[in-house]
């Protein structure tokens, strides 16, 4: 179900819990919300919904992803960059990000999964942890 968006930044500054099988119902929503706005965003995390839990939800080149507790394991290679969010108004914000990133997350099985990530890809997914751990840019 396509949820509202939270744009209260003390809400979005709050560390999420651990995610469990028991909220699948999240990640569908997410994932629902997400695909809403495709024309304009190409990731979410949870608490964007309104659930402070790790789950995130990207587009990867079309293809959308859902991760349960990531973890940026390692990165590569930083660079500047300026970034938006749904979920922040105003004008993009400057950051740091990294070319090359290792995330271990579970997936929709909560099964234990590490994959390298680069590129494009890899900053959606580095901002979507930063929400993860109450980070704004």
């Amino acid at each position: 179900m396509v949820k509202e968006l939270v744009h209260d930044p003390m809400f979005l500054g709050i560390k999420s819990k651990p995610a469990t099988k028991e909220e699948s119902d999240v990640a569908r929503d997410l994932l629902d919300t997400l695909i809403s706005h495709r024309e304009s965003c190409v990731g979410m995390a949870a608490n964007m919904i309104g659930k402070t839990v790790r789950i995130i939800a990207f587009s990867d080149g079309g293809r959308y992803t859902v991760m349960y507790n990531p973890e940026i394991i390692s990165k590569a290679a930083p660079y500047e960059t300026e970034e938006g969010c749904l979920s922040l108004l105003g004008a993009p914000r400057k950051t740091t990000r990294y070319k090359t990133i290792r995330v271990k997350y579970q997936d929709s099985s909560f099964q234990w999964k590490t994959k390298t990530y680069s590129g494009f890809t890899a900053q959606i997914i580095q901002h979507e942890v930063d929400h993860c751990n109450g980070v704004l840019i």
